[in-house]
């Protein structure tokens, strides 16, 4: 078979799996991360010649004095394909120095961003990479020897929202024989030689004596990530069915204005689960919230649901606090953002989208009575200073609740609600010109409540965002009339 068959059986076997997985459909613009290496230059070629709308990106990683030269040859590439190309530069060992992170991780952030700010820009739906079959065995590798679970071992994935990867079923050799065929000038960055770095050793040792001893290693071991990557998604589905189970809301009807930021699971519930469930369903639920958990910081945390009545974990970074007391194991985002002070619309609807609530106003007869702690109220239009607006709770706020004698201080009428700390730092108090008027499920001020029966009352719902929120309003209408 000659080397040209060889190019074009690549090019050929690369278009059925495209038109058979839909990986990148043909009507889509593709935005092609170009450094000018074997893979890279591979794919892009590849791409434009099966008749995919491809743009490519170089981002100037800052570190080599090369960086010009390889920068211009792929300019020049990409000229010859009459393909347009987005060129960035980011000062990559300045990266790594600010976030405290090595000079590959803060290059391939560097990279992960130039991607998607070129893509939106250009107008690119994808974003393909050039990981091969050799990436996904280097990878598994490199997982194991750090001790990883079965999330490190399933290699590389083919789509992680909009980046795919179209080269992960051949191998790097059959990349660097598909340029050498067709002429093509590549790159190759010295950091890939380098034995110092543990991928390069992995690369140029440890995976050149797996194949003599075991010939064809490197497709066997990403087989085995493929197969780990189908186990993990069931263990991953069995997590999370019983994380639904085992889940605890303690602010009930208020319990949308947190869902963002805090979870919080039964301890007792926890104890029955499957040591591998509890485990990946704790890290599940401090990745939900943006954090992230090692195996250590995962044993001392199982440890602590066991053993200990009490007791505080940070997750790596510090994004996530998880803390057991009693019989609740709260995972709660560290920094929790609060709203400002946002008008009410009386009558009328306000929205509040960044903060998952909405307000509805309408004007019809009060009832006979009025619930304390719904998330409806009647309120007195005659009774409101100069309109409402919503707002946090400011240190030593006292009013008189409905039914209630005398002032009360409304830090104390939140905690007898028993609302989270997240759920207290996010509910709105409903307020006038003259202070509180509503907080919503808790209480409702005695001064601008609605009394038997007026005929012109303000009804207020308080609710959360989004499509449902009219018909949860009408059945909460229904049911407290």
């Amino acid at each position: 078979m000659s080397q040209l068959s060889a190019a074009n059986e690549m090019a050929e076997s690369l278009r059925r799996y495209l038109e058979d997985s839909q990986l990148i459909p043909k009507d889509s613009k593709v935005l092609v991360g170009v450094s000018g290496g074997a893979d890279s230059t591979c794919l892009l070629h590849l791409l434009h010649a099966l008749g995919y709308e491809v743009v490519a990106a170089h981002l100037h990683h800052g570190q080599r004095a090369e960086g010009a030269d390889e920068q211009r040859r792929v300019r020049q590439f990409c000229e010859s394909l009459g393909v347009a190309v987005a060129e960035g530069y980011a000062d990559v060992p300045a990266i790594a120095k600010l976030h405290g992170i090595g000079v590959e991780e803060a290059g391939r952030r560097a990279r992960y961003e130039f991607f998607e700010q070129a893509a939106n820009r250009l107008g690119c739906e994808l974003i393909a990479t050039a990981h091969t079959r050799s990436d996904t065995a280097e990878t598994v590798l490199f997982h194991l020897a750090r001790g990883s679970g079965l999330s490190g071992v399933t290699g590389i994935p083919e789509r992680r929202g909009t980046i795919v990867r179209p080269l992960l079923r051949f191998s790097r050799q059959q990349t660097i024989a598909y340029c050498q065929e067709l002429g093509f000038e590549i790159a190759e960055d010295p950091s890939n030689k380098d034995l110092s770095l543990s991928r390069a050793r992995i690369r140029h040792r440890v995976l050149p004596e797996l194949e003599k001893a075991h010939p064809g290693a490197e497709a066997s071991i990403a087989r085995f990530a493929e197969s780990a990557r189908v186990d993990l998604e069931f263990l991953d589905s069995v997590a999370a069915a019983a994380l639904d189970h085992c889940a605890h809301d303690p602010n009930g009807p208020l319990s949308f204005l947190t869902e963002d930021c805090e979870i919080v699971l039964a301890r007792s519930r926890l104890l029955h689960l499957h040591e591998s469930t509890l485990r990946r369903g704790t890290r599940m639920a401090v990745q939900a919230l943006g954090g992230d958990l090692d195996q250590p910081l995962v044993s001392q945390l199982l440890q602590a649901i066991r053993t200990q009545p009490k007791a505080s974990f940070t997750s790596l970074g510090g994004d996530v606090v998880v803390e057991c007391e009693g019989d609740w194991v709260h995972f709660q985002k560290a920094r929790i953002d609060t709203f400002d002070r946002q008008p009410i619309e009386a009558p009328g609807e306000t929205e509040s989208p960044l903060w998952n609530w909405r307000m509805e106003i309408r004007e019809e007869a009060a009832p006979e009575t009025q619930p304390r702690d719904s998330l409806t109220c009647w309120l007195d239009p005659s009774k409101v200073s100069n309109g409402l607006y919503a707002r946090t709770l400011l240190p030593g706020e006292r009013g008189q609740p409905l039914g209630f004698e005398g002032s009360r201080k409304l830090t104390d009428l939140i905690a007898e609600a028993k609302l989270t700390r997240a759920a207290r730092k996010r509910i709105p108090v409903i307020c006038d010109m003259i202070g509180p008027v509503w907080i919503p499920g808790v209480c409702l001020m005695d001064r601008a409540a609605a009394r038997e029966r007026i005929e012109r009352s303000w009804r207020t719902f308080f609710g959360p965002y989004g499509s449902n929120n009219r018909r949860t309003a009408e059945t909460t209408r229904s049911t407290e009339t």
